[in-house]
């Protein structure tokens, strides 16, 4: 057990200490059944959450009306929560009242069979009260009770389920599995950043094609994503994807995502041709998406807002939509060009990008290879320090104003080419092509 297992281990110890029934629940549980370390460890006690509280030196009461209070130990923290049954939900989110009661009342109130055990650390009993042990055994994701009714206490859980199915690899109960296609309209009748916490999760906890199966199988994909949906079907030209359509292709990157990948990298792969279907026509006999980079670029940003991921994460993934075909030019890049694209934020993320797209389709790697060799070749001067800077130029008598910054790209370019290597040769270049006296023309 970790040092986290272990600290929850105590917390469980001091509750029985004092009279208390405390187990681990959840998540954990099923973790370590299925022999995986787990994130978390909660832990589920007969204690009302402010016996927990005198119990405990440090405590923050983060849900006292639903018996939730986190436990402080050192650095770490762990969810202690009182065994409670829920009256009706009536917000999709949260029970309109909570009542105190048993381990069974606790494990019928969950969402899934295999997140509804207990274990007793201390013994390693297994304590399960809805078939969770079988469901594990068998790979099946199963909602407790009915369906529909866990459903519509929590409409989260229908992205969850898809998750955990993909993550682990199991299947979807059929009864909800239905229950979830009847319900999947509703699934934005919640806040847009718990949407878009679950997609992430889909995307980087491995398995993302699965997932993203599985979203489209359940009706969920066409609800929460219809600019992904709208992939099927279109047509793409075989000499350069040969693998079928923009929703086959999609798919093919998504298989390439370990898990952990940045969430950056795997919006860049779902979205890299968000804007095909919108830009499909047929010219000259073959299929085009004329375009299509730039307005992906747009819709990514958009989707991206939609789902309340962070300016740093569309900003990224905007460039990595907007850029993915670039690398095709870079052979024939002046050397400067070259290096700026090199040294530029996100290149790395947008190599990998281009990887897995060729990877996805024709598998033709050259430019990605070529950039590889050129960056390995270029590493000391793709970013070398800047011979001269603004007030250098002010300095030399030149004005403030735009004239500034096109002087100081000229010296960064004929730096990136080689032309010039110290300040005295900077200033040079500079006198010679901005004379002074001349207007200050270009």
């Amino acid at each position: 057990m970790t040092d986290r297992g272990a600290l929850a281990g105590s917390i469980v110890r001091r509750l029985r200490d004092a009279g208390h029934t405390a187990y681990f629940a959840g998540g954990c549980v099923r973790d370590r059944l299925l022999g995986r370390e787990p994130q978390d460890y909660d832990v589920a006690t007969s204690a009302p959450p402010e016996v927990v509280r005198k119990l405990f030196a440090r405590t923050v009461p983060v849900g006292m009306q639903f018996g939730v209070v986190l436990v402080l130990l050192g650095d770490e923290r762990v969810e202690v929560a009182t065994f409670r049954a829920d009256d009706a939900y009536i917000d999709g989110r949260r029970p309109s009242a909570v009542h105190f009661g048993t381990p069974e009342d606790d494990a019928q109130r969950r969402d899934f069979t295999i997140n509804a055990m207990y274990l007793d650390p201390l013994t390693d009993e297994v304590i399960d009260f809805v078939g969770g042990r079988a469901d594990l055994a068998a790979g099946v994701i199963r909602a407790i009770g009915d369906a529909g009714a866990r459903i519509a206490e929590d409409r989260l859980r229908m992205l969850r389920a898809v998750r955990l199915a993909a993550r682990f690899g199991f299947t979807i109960d059929p009864g909800t599995h239905v229950a979830i296609r009847a319900a999947a309209p509703t699934v934005t009748d919640m806040a847009a950043e718990r949407i878009g916490d679950e997609i992430v999760k889909i995307l980087t906890e491995g398995n993302a094609r699965r997932g993203f199966e599985l979203l489209d199988e359940t009706g969920l994909l066409a609800v929460v994503l219809p600019e992904i949906a709208a992939m099927h079907g279109v047509e793409q030209s075989p000499d350069y994807h040969p693998e079928g359509d923009v929703w086959v292709h999609t798919l093919l990157l998504l298989e390439q995502l370990p898990a952990g990948v940045a969430e950056t990298l795997a919006l860049g792969a779902l979205l890299h041709d968000v804007g095909k279907p919108r830009c499909a026509a047929v010219r000259d006999g073959r299929i085009t998406f004329w375009q299509h980079d730039v307005l992906g670029a747009e819709m990514a940003v958009a989707i991206c807002q939609r789902l309340r991921r962070s300016r740093e994460s569309w900003e990224r993934t905007a460039y990595l939509v907007r850029n993915h075909l670039r690398l095709v030019q870079a052979p024939a890049m002046r050397l400067s060009t070259l290096k700026r694209l090199l040294a530029e934020d996100g290149f790395e993320e947008l190599l990998a990008l281009v990887r897995i797209d060729a990877l996805a389709s024709n598998r033709d790697l050259q430019y990605v290879e070529f950039c590889e060799r050129k960056r390995a070749e270029l590493r000391e001067t793709v970013r070398p320090p800047r011979l001269l800077g603004g007030d250098d130029l002010l300095a030399a008598g030149y004005p403030r104003g735009p004239l500034i910054g096109r002087i100081l790209r000229a010296i960064d370019d004929a730096q990136l080419e080689g032309e010039v290597a110290t300040r005295d040769e900077a200033m040079a270049l500079v006198r010679h092509r901005f004379p002074p006296g001349d207007g200050h023309r270009d």
